[in-house]
């Protein structure tokens, strides 16, 4: 099954939010603020992840809001 990925982006002096899998972004923002925010609550209603892009394109963070198929263990001393 695809993931459909959200990804924020800058592109045309606008950051953008768009799903993987689509043709064009579902939202523009003038403020990257604000663009995460709105890529954040569409990322935790699909379960999915939110890649954070530079204003270069490059991945600068992601933030894991589904089903983690390899959770971190908690280390017992």
């Amino acid at each position: 099954m695809a993931r459909n990925n959200v990804h924020v982006t800058y592109k045309n002096n606008t950051w953008n939010v768009k799903s993987e899998n689509t043709s064009r972004a579902s939202n523009l923002y003038g403020t990257k603020k604000e663009a995460l925010e709105r890529g954040r609550e569409i990322a935790i209603n699909k379960h999915v992840e939110l890649i954070i892009h530079g204003k270069g394109g490059k991945i600068q963070d992601t933030d894991s809001y589904g089903r983690d198929p390899i959770p971190p263990r908690d280390r017992v001393m």
